[in-house]
This record gives C-alpha cells, structure tokens and sequence, in this order.
C-alpha cells in the first residue's frame, strides 16, 4: 500500500482518499441512497492493496447525514481508516453562514464525535473562517481540541478561488489563494497546520502557482479538492445531458451544454493517455495529481462502489515524463466558474 504523510505530525494516509460529500450533499438528490454509500465506503477501505484509508467529510454535508453514514461503517473499521471532518459553516433553508466562535466549535466537535461513532477525528478542519471572529480565536479553539485529545491534527480548507484559466504570475488572477495563504500565515502562529484542503485538478491548477508551493516548503499536507474536476474528467458526461435541479452542475458556468463541449479537448487527451496505460481517464487525471508532490492527497467524491475501486486503482498508475508533458501542453480549460 502506497502511504502518504500529512504534515509535521507525519499522519500517515493512503495515496488517494475517498471524498463522501457526494453521498449526501450538492449533487444529484435522487442518486443518493445510504446503503448505496455505505457500500461505497466499504469497497473503498476494502482496496487496501491501494490505499484508500482517508475518508473526508463534514458536518455541513446533509446537513449532519454524511457523518451519520460514516459513523455506521466507522462503528465496525474505525481502525482501518482516517477520518477527516470538518466545521466552522451553518447551513439554513435558504443560506450557509460561517460560525467561528470557540464555544460552538467545541459543541460541533462533540457532536461530530458522536454523530461518527469515534473518540478521536484524526484531521479536523475549518470549513470557512468567520469574518466576525479573529481566525486566531477560532484556531485556538481548535487546537484545544487537539490538547484535549479529541483531534489529532488540523487543516484549514481554502477561501473559493475560481478563474477561467491557470494565471501567470504577474497576471491580474495570480493572487488567487492570497487570502487563503494570510490565514494560513496567522493561524500557524497559533498552532500547526497539518494540511490544506483546496481544488487541484487537470482543469484548475491554480493552486500550484502559489497555495502548493507554500505548503510545500513547510511539510504541509495538500488535500486536493476536486480532483476530477465535478466529474468532468472522467469522461463519462455528455455535453447537454441536464443535470437536477438539486445537482451544483446546473448553475456552474462549465457545465453548460457549450462549456461542456468546448472543453472535451481534455478529456480526449486523458483518455488517449489511458488507453496506453490500460487505465482510464479518471485514473490518469488522478495520477496527475498525485504526481505534484510527495504530500498531495487526491480526494475525489464518489457515492458509488465501481467509482471507489476505479479511483483508488489511479494509485497503481505510473505517468512517464512524455505523459506528464502532454498533459501540460492540453489546452486550459475554458468557462469561469464564477
């Protein structure tokens, strides 16, 4: 099993981990059936052989749902896998506002725990700072967490930063992660950051011009949001297919019938990069990712088993430096998501 480590603790995770959001949260309503996801979380800590053990959630997800579901698989594997979880958002009928004051997020650490039937989270994170809190506040409360034993280690998820293709430095768009990295530089005075979560795929790669490097150079793990680009990379979407009302495609600029189609140009050459290494177009995406460092996390959402076991397989794909180039020279990818 390929493992990797997260920050200065030196956590140690499998190469690709499995994002659960889509089990309950953002995407088609419909498809989303617990024993369907149960066994999704299942037959992705069954690919030992691969390494999936990082299973991140949050308590926003449902809200509370996902950590349910985890919590019934947790209650049996608690010691197979890592879990990462998350607060710091409300989510209303009509809103989602950020809640950093100390005292809640000790109540929603307590509640996490319970809701996902364990004694420690082994990676918690802050969803969103609180613009009415010093993030210091927030933070402090966090790692008293940790003191507490309740936590192993925290990690930040980054402010959205969405562009309509990778900028150059210099480039009006290169600061994209500037206020992302500010946090980051109060709240380690406080205590260590252990990871970042952030978007990273073949379609935005905007956290390597400045949020992957700062990490890097400080023993931060990278969690890449994203991965597959809301499932676009994997080539199994059709440009105008419609998505439900409830899907976060069916307002997002790429998913249009045009973008969609504008932009196959990267999955043709995914998939022409596949069919060499007999994988598919998911996998080489994922393997892209794990390629940009040592301490890079792919977290790719998945809410059926055959998607699981398929991403989890992106562990065994070895990319060659023609392959590497190739992806670089693909076109960006086009449609802002703002």
């Amino acid at each position: 099993m390929e493992r990797r480590t997260i920050g200065a603790a030196a956590l140690e995770v499998g190469a690709v981990g499995l994002g659960c959001m889509p089990m309950s949260w953002a995407y088609t309503g419909s498809r989303q059936r617990g024993d369907t996801s149960l066994r999704t979380v299942h037959a992705a800590l069954d690919t030992a052989g691969q390494g999936v053990t990082l299973l991140d959630t949050a308590d926003m997800y449902g809200p509370f749902t996902n950590e349910l579901l985890l919590g019934r698989v947790l209650k049996e594997r608690r010691s197979e896998a890592f879990v990462s979880t998350k607060c710091g958002l409300l989510v209303g009928d009509q809103h989602i506002v950020a809640n950093g004051r100390p005292g809640y997020v000790k109540r929603a650490c307590d509640a996490s725990l319970r809701r996902l039937q364990t004694e420690t989270i082994d990676l918690y994170q802050l969803h969103r700072a609180d613009p009415e809190v010093p993030i210091e506040e927030t933070w402090g409360a966090m790692a008293e967490l940790v003191a507490a034993g309740k936590v192993r280690a925290l990690g930040l998820c980054a402010v959205g930063a969405r562009a309509r293709r990778r900028p150059v430095p210099g480039s009006p768009g290169a600061g994209l992660h500037d206020a992302t990295i500010r946090q980051l530089e109060r709240v380690q005075q406080v205590f260590p950051v252990s990871a970042v979560q952030a978007e990273l795929s073949v379609w935005s790669p905007e956290a390597l011009d400045a949020l992957l490097p700062w990490c890097t150079t400080r023993g931060i793990g990278f969690l890449a949001a994203m991965p597959l680009g809301n499932g676009f990379l994997t080539g199994t979407l059709t440009p105008g297919q419609g998505f439900e009302p409830d899907d976060l495609r069916a307002r997002h600029p790429r998913f249009t019938a045009e973008m969609m189609a504008a932009n196959q140009p990267l999955v043709v050459g995914l998939r022409r990069i596949a069919e060499r290494h007999g994988a598919t177009p998911a996998q080489v995406a994922l393997a892209w990712v794990l390629e940009q460092g040592r301490h890079v996390v792919p977290v790719p959402g998945a809410k059926q088993e055959r998607w699981a076991v398929e991403n989890a397989g992106a562990a065994d794909v070895r990319l060659t430096a023609a392959d590497l180039a190739e992806i670089a020279a693909l076109p960006a990818a086009l449609g802002s998501w703002d």
